[in-house]
């Protein structure tokens, strides 16, 4: 059973590595992992420590994988990557020397990293049922921060999203990282027992730089401004169209894995497929030259929100 307990928000404060502490001791009991304790408590005391010290707010730890596989996370408002220790010849250096930190990660892990975002970083570990002696697992990094968009050809459309839900599309830009975080840990950490893993994570990397960054740009200034909804014009090449379009059904298909829980992820909400298809459709139907549809949904509210698409010109 997949593990997808809420949360618990952390203050900046010398207390959130107590708090973080008491909260995955509690869980391991919960899952009859006991264990895990030691190794979990050393994991998260120090990753809290380093959020603390280190990162910036909003901080927070979690628990995602399976009973079997539990996976502790700490997030943290900074995009700057954690260093992995370096390596000794005496192990027991890691036992003496303050700031031992991410040392002691390692050592008490099957498996450990870091997922870089736009917005902050999760690191996470896998606990070990004891503390390691032959310097601990190595880490595993990886990122979806590049360097920057290519320059669009003359080719370049505009494509327009009129009346944008900035509700759904947060709630759906959060599935959608969850989503992605999860196809990157397995691919980069598990691809023995996930094969399939990394080409995923591939087509989704394919498919976020067909992305214009100054949507994210205008739907995240919209944001801080309290807006509700937003109008959006920006440029696609046309190739894009055959990428979207595919990703619209792998969509579908993640949706029917997290709902057989071979993905640990959550699925889409029916009002958050409903706004991704307009949504990821708009650009396919503009970009073959047909005219915008602006958004529009009931009154019950954005996550019961329908098309009720209407052509502009």
């Amino acid at each position: 059973m997949p593990l997808t307990k809420q949360a618990l928000p952390l203050s900046a404060s010398p207390r959130a590595v107590a708090d973080a502490r008491r909260w995955v001791h509690d869980i391991c009991v919960e899952l009859g992992r006991d264990e895990l304790i030691e190794c979990a408590e050393l994991g998260v005391s120090e990753l809290t420590t380093n959020a603390v010290l280190h990162g910036a707010e909003p901080i927070a730890v979690r628990v995602r994988g399976t009973s079997s596989h539990p996976r502790i996370e700490v997030i943290d408002g900074s995009p700057e990557p954690p260093t992995p220790p370096t390596a000794s010849s005496d192990p027991e250096e890691f036992l003496t020397t303050f700031g031992r930190g991410l040392s002691i990660v390692a050592m008490s892990s099957v498996a450990w990293g870091a997922s870089i975002e736009p917005d902050g970083k999760v690191v996470w570990f896998e606990p070990a049922p004891e503390v390691r002696e032959d310097g601990g697992a190595d880490a595993v990094i990886d990122s979806t921060v590049d360097d920057g968009p290519a320059a669009l050809s003359d080719d370049a459309r505009e494509v327009k999203l009129l009346g944008l839900d900035l509700g759904l599309y947060a709630s759906l830009t959060r599935q959608y990282y969850e989503l992605r975080r999860e196809l990157r840990l397995l691919a980069v950490a598990h691809q023995d027992h996930y094969p399939l893993a990394a080409d995923l994570s591939a087509m989704f990397t394919s498919f976020e730089r067909q992305i214009p960054p100054d949507l994210h740009r205008t739907v995240g200034a919209a944001l801080d401004a309290g807006a509700h909804s937003v109008d959006v014009s920006v440029r696609m090449e046309p190739e894009a169209s055959s990428i979207v379009s595919t990703m619209m059904e792998m969509f579908d298909l993640a949706d029917a894995f997290c709902k057989a829980e071979r993905l640990l992820s959550l699925q889409r909400t029916p009002a958050q497929r409903e706004f991704h298809l307009w949504y990821l459709g708009e650009m396919v139907r503009q970009l073959a030259g047909e005219r915008p549809r602006a958004w529009h949904h009931t009154s019950g509210g954005g996550e019961s929100g329908r098309v009720n698409a209407q052509h502009v010109s």
